[in-house]
């Protein structure tokens, strides 16, 4: 199983200034320790589950983009960007700039979006959910097609594109991975189930996570898919480190279910000495899974 690390908690000593160097550090740790992919959060607030919203949060492209310069190896995405974020040919176009500059290692987390409180304090609309689930299938089409040779236009019902110019375009091909992130079983698996190369669920247990694998089954074969084809992920709860044997467990059990990457939140206030750690001590054991 693969490892992948998430920086959701901007809240460190010595903040603002120290971000920089934090992140740099961190983002060193993984990419020498052998992690996988490193993502960040998508959000312009904290989110109020987790600590204040008033508690920092930097822009996630400007943080992607700088952790490319840092790192050589490490996969660079977002887990996840909500679809009423940026206007879908401007997402498609800061994610193929990502791709070019870290040669290969962008992919685009892509959910419906759902924290109401900063869209509402930026003046950004907040559509009902059925509309934000009808936009998010169309970013994923003006995405596929900003990213290949057709550069026509797109017609939707929420957008229209006179030209789907993106140039350059990205390194991969025949484009960056899609990973959709959620677990609504009528509306997110079976978009899952048409375009996303990965699915991100949340640490649902076995039972949870084996009854969303099943229908995101029927879904792809719905559409004539081999489910083989889609990466199955999870986010992790809790401390791996405080309860490795624990973890680990739980971890091959997932893996018996088809998942194939593991992602782990770190914490303040030392996020480098904690990767270090994780990846001397855990990633071994997880990667022999």
């Amino acid at each position: 199983m693969k490892l992948a690390i998430h920086f959701r908690n901007f809240t460190m000593p010595g903040e603002p200034a120290s971000l920089s160097g934090l992140l740099a550090a961190t983002a060193a740790a993984a990419d020498d320790g052998g992690v996988d992919t490193m993502t960040v959060m998508d959000h312009w607030f904290q989110m109020e589950q987790t600590a204040p919203a008033t508690d920092p949060m930097l822009e996630a492209y400007t943080t992607l983009g700088f952790l490319a310069a840092n790192t050589s190896r490490l996969k660079l995405g977002t887990l996840v960007t909500g679809v009423t974020y940026r206007y879908p040919g401007l997402l498609a176009k800061i994610v193929a700039t990502l791709d070019v500059l870290s040669e290969g290692r962008a992919f685009l987390g892509l959910g419906a979006a759902w924290y109401e409180k900063e869209h509402l304090a930026l003046g950004v609309p907040y559509p009902p959910i059925a509309t934000r689930f009808e936009m998010l299938e169309e970013a994923i089409q003006i995405c596929e097609q900003m990213w290949s040779d057709d550069e026509g236009p797109y017609e939707g019902k929420y957008y229209q594109l006179a030209e789907t110019i993106c140039r350059p375009r990205p390194i991969q091909s025949p484009r960056p991975p899609i990973l959709l992130g959620g677990t609504g079983e009528k509306k997110t698996l079976r978009l899952v189930a048409r375009y996303a190369d990965a699915w991100n669920c949340f640490d649902l247990g076995v039972e949870g996570i084996g009854a969303k694998l099943a229908i995101l089954d029927e879904h792809c074969a719905a559409v004539g898919r081999d489910p083989a084809e889609i990466e199955r992920t999870a986010i992790s709860t809790g401390n791996p480190i405080g309860d490795t044997d624990a973890f680990l467990f739980r971890m091959d059990q997932y893996a018996k279910l088809g998942i194939t990457k593991v992602w782990v939140a770190v914490p303040p206030p030392d996020p480098a000495g904690f990767v270090r750690q994780l990846t001397e001590t855990v990633l071994p054991r997880l990667a022999d899974i």
